[in-house]
């Protein structure tokens, strides 16, 4: 394993142990709301700052980028952290949640680690070495061999408006052409189950550099493909389709179909 993982994995498995705990007490935890929809606890701060931590003691110099602490330092090194992604279903007691830490390294990114605390699974994987769960290798499930016989998952955006009016029409899109959709709640897990054939594609709108970088990670090592909608740079618009190669033309063109179709709707 890459010494990069490695610290990388010591710092989720020391994150997912203080967010079990805290599971004990979900009743007293502080909750902020960042906006619509979108929670933060002195759980995801205190998982991050154990994340930092670790990462920083191993390598002091290295740049960071995390969900509720933002951009710290200039390096060629970046790692990307979603402390606890899936935090509504934390606070819920849904045992559907993880820890995502994303390496960049000279803009491109090469390392990934997803870690669920509650069922210990971890994902990991490194650029050019393959895809792991459990020290076991991983690839995308090859059972679906059309868009009607796959199971997809997915992430509403959060709030009324123009992202809402594109995201709607594809999902009315596809609930008519694939064989089911599930919308979990933690892309970083949704990610890591495409990589690991648990689901057999993923999209989303909107999305963050902390809740993809890993799974992005994770999925092209498992042999899947990953783009962004209407061939965005994925990492900056974070309008993210992750799917088995044999699915993506087709999952693509309903999708982007779609959103034309609703642009040019609201342009008319």
């Amino acid at each position: 394993m890459h010494p990069l993982v490695n610290i990388g994995v010591s710092a989720a498995r020391s994150a997912g142990n203080l967010i079990l705990r805290s599971t004990e007490k979900l009743d007293q935890l502080r909750i902020q709301r960042k906006g619509p929809r979108d929670f933060v606890s002195e759980v995801d701060r205190a998982a991050e700052d154990e994340i930092i931590r670790i990462i920083h003691k191993a390598y002091p110099d290295h740049a960071i980028l995390g969900e509720e602490s933002g951009a710290q330092g200039d390096n060629e090194v970046e790692w990307i952290i979603d402390p606890l992604d899936g935090t509504t279903n934390y606070l819920h007691g849904l045992p559907h949640y993880c820890v995502s830490i994303g390496v960049r390294e000279r803009g491109k990114l090469t390392h990934g680690v997803v870690y669920d605390p509650y069922r210990q699974d971890l994902f990991t994987a490194s650029r050019g070495e393959g895809a792991l769960l459990n020290s076991r290798r991983i690839r995308v499930a090859p059972r679906a061999r059309k868009i009607s016989e796959a199971l997809i998952g997915t992430g509403e955006p959060f709030t009324p408006g123009p992202r809402l009016d594109r995201y709607l029409p594809q999902l009315q899109a596809l609930v008519g052409h694939c064989g089911g959709i599930r919308r979990a709640g933690a892309a970083a897990l949704d990610l890591a189950y495409v990589a690991s054939g648990r689901l057999d594609a993923f999209w989303e709108l909107n999305l963050k550099p902390w809740d993809i970088a890993a799974g992005i990670v994770l999925c092209r090592e498992a042999g899947a493909a990953v783009y962004g909608l209407k061939d965005s740079d994925v990492m900056k618009s974070g309008d993210i389709v992750a799917a088995h190669p044999r699915l993506l033309e087709e999952l693509r063109r309903i999708l982007e179909n779609e959103a034309g179709r609703t642009q040019i709707d609201a342009q008319g």
